[in-house]
This record gives C-alpha cells, structure tokens and sequence, in this order.
C-alpha cells in the first residue's frame, strides 16, 4: 500500500509538470511569448464551446465560438482573479501590439466568472476575411491585492471599434495583476458568418 501511495504522489508530480512544460511551450511556440505576454502561464485554462474544446492552439470556427465558453481553472479558496479574452493580430498578423479586447472580467471570485465584474462583455472571434488566422488567446491572473476599483470604459456588444489597440501587459501593470498565471488559446479565420458577427458588434 505504502508503495502504492509512493508511486502515485510520483505519477501526479510528473503529469503536474507535463502539464506546466506543455503550456508554457506551446504559448512560445504561438510566440504569444513574447507578443503580448512576457511570461507564459504553466497551467492550462479549461476551455469548452459545447462540445468544442480550446486546446492550445487548435481551431475553430467564428460560429462554433460565438457564445459565451465554459471556463475552468485552477483557483485558490476566497482569492478573486481576472480573465481576458484577447486577438493580438487585429487587423492582421503582421506586427503586434495590436490588441483587440474580445472579453475582460475583473473581481472574479474564485473561478465564478458569472458573478465577476464585467468590464468588456464577450464577443467571439470575427477575424477580416483575408486576414489568416488569427490567434485568440484566454489569460487569468492572480488578483493578489484583493478587489479592485476598475477605472476601465465598459464595453459592451455594440462598441467593437473601442475594443481596439488593447495592450494585456500594460492592463496587467495598471492594476498590479499577477500572472498570467494560467492560459489557452485557439486559433479561427474567417468564415460566411463573419459579417453578421462584426455588424452586431458595431464594426
């Protein structure tokens, strides 16, 4: 029995540190290191459209991604966090540090994002047509100093043209967040259900 108990706190340990070594390496890999983040995050946000799930890169549709996703994530008991849903190739891939915000969640108890404060309401991806695929990338981080007084416009659905030029590092340093400490992404390129998505979002 002693061994058995051995041989599984060794197992975990291990897949613990798969885990880490294989996030952290596919947000490199994505170079969203050093894109938009200066760190990548070492565990994995669990992500799900339905039955669609986020993967580190995989892809999906602008339709399978239109609504709101499941979120899941490793959380301490009575910390808050925040969530970001960012596109740092908006309009396009050439370049970077062109942000453009598709989901921000601040005071986010634990991992209740429904009963976080919204600060920019979700929209799904709605990459232009001929612009590639573009990477969408969710982030959480630490709220180590407890709730914070966002100063942030909010947005909603209706005002995706204010959504543009967002800067996740600068935002992170503004409110002294702590991470990222987790992560996922995905990736889409355009598709027929584009332009009713981008008129609905005022863009």
């Amino acid at each position: 029995m002693k061994y058995s108990i051995i041989i599984g706190i060794v197992v975990c340990g291990v897949h613990g540190i798969v885990d880490a070594t294989t996030t952290r390496k596919a947000f490199e890999d994505a170079k969203i290191m050093p894109d938009i983040i200066e760190t990548a995050p070492e565990e994995k946000i669990e992500v799900k459209y339905g039955d669609k799930v986020v993967e580190l890169g995989n892809e999906l549709t602008p339709s399978e991604t239109h609504q709101i996703p499941e979120i899941h994530y490793k959380h301490e008991g009575g910390v808050l966090y925040t969530l970001v849903l960012t596109d740092p190739d908006a309009p396009t891939r050439k370049g970077y540090n062109r942000e453009f915000r598709h989901w921000l969640v601040g005071n986010i108890p634990e991992e209740n994002i429904e009963k976080g404060e919204v600060l920019t309401e979700y929209i799904g991806p709605a990459p232009p047509n001929g612009s590639g695929k573009h990477r969408y990338v969710f982030l959480i981080y630490k709220q180590s100093r407890g709730a914070i007084t966002f100063d942030e416009r909010r947005l909603s659905t209706r005002d995706g043209s204010l959504r543009k030029r967002f800067n996740i590092k600068k935002f992170a340093e503004k409110y002294s967040l702590d991470g990222p400490i987790a992560g996922n992404f995905m990736k889409a390129e355009y598709d027929d259900n584009v332009p009713i998505y981008a008129k609905q979002s005022g863009l």
